[in-house]
């Protein structure tokens, strides 16, 4: 068996051990599915390794591989705050991404990457680690979202308890949106300082609507400190955030290396 089918089997393993751990409302929440998601945690981050020594240049980072390895990074969050807390629902939805994320790099192939001098580099993981963590900030405005729905229809299901109180999971997304904000705040000042054609053709669409991303993000958390912004007004720039983020690098990327790729 393969190293990347290994990995994925964990990843489900993990993620129906969560399920059976959250539908069973008679017995505490059980820390079992933390031995597969560890070893798909290493299995996954270890092909991109092996991948990134046989490959010349640098890692490679085209749209399925940083697609992956931002869902490696989301994985890794989702299993660090689990690990410590009732947060660990979200491996339910985020080990599955990883999973198939995972599989669809390895079936596309890799493809070689130009050397990056170590400051390119630095820039290249910071926007990679800012995509994965306000995209754990983006699952968890779902979840506030459908939490609220839940309570104010008074519809319990049992996913409910594995959550922490509406009020301690809006903070946890706010600290996670400060987490975020923060490594694309570097991001955007790496690639400012590093990056000499930031204005390129291949580059605009991706420098502005980072940038547009990074202002509605920026109003979130200044609406939350001063005005007490929360619940579905939070969701709703939260989502629309992370909706110009994705646009700004796999939106782009996508474009640049599927659609306009020459055959």
């Amino acid at each position: 068996m393969s190293i990347v089918l290994i990995s994925v089997l964990l990843y489900l393993a993990a993620s129906l051990l969560l399920v059976r751990s959250i539908g069973n409302t008679q017995a505490p929440p059980s820390s079992a599915w933390l031995w597969p998601a560890t070893g798909a945690l290493v299995l996954h981050g270890g092909y991109h390794l092996m991948v990134a020594l046989r490959t010349a240049g640098g890692p490679d980072m085209h749209f399925f591989a940083a697609l992956s390895l931002v869902s490696l990074g989301m994985a890794v969050l989702t299993t660090l705050v689990g690990a410590r807390g009732r947060m660990a629902a979200l491996g339910v939805v985020v080990f599955p991404i990883a999973a198939l994320l995972l599989a669809v790099y390895h079936g596309y192939g890799h493809e070689p990457s130009k050397a990056l001098s170590w400051q390119l580099a630095a820039h290249a993981w910071l926007a990679l680690l800012a995509y994965a963590t306000l995209g754990i900030g983006a699952l968890l405005a779902i979840m506030l979202w459908l939490q609220e729905r839940a309570l104010r229809r008074r519809d319990f299901h049992p996913w409910l308890r594995a959550l922490p109180p509406l009020a301690d999971l809006e903070t946890l997304l706010f600290r996670t949106i400060a987490v975020g904000f923060s490594l694309l705040t570097l991001t955007l000042l790496s690639g400012v300082l590093f990056v000499d054609d930031l204005l390129a053709q291949k580059l605009v669409h991706k420098t502005v609507l980072s940038m547009l991303s990074w202002i509605v993000f920026g109003t979130l958390l200044v609406g939350r400190h001063r005005y007490g912004w929360r619940g579905i007004k939070a969701v709703h720039w939260t989502l629309s955030a992370m909706a110009l983020l994705l646009l700004a690098f796999f939106g782009s990327q996508f474009v640049i290396e599927l659609v306009l790729k020459p055959r």
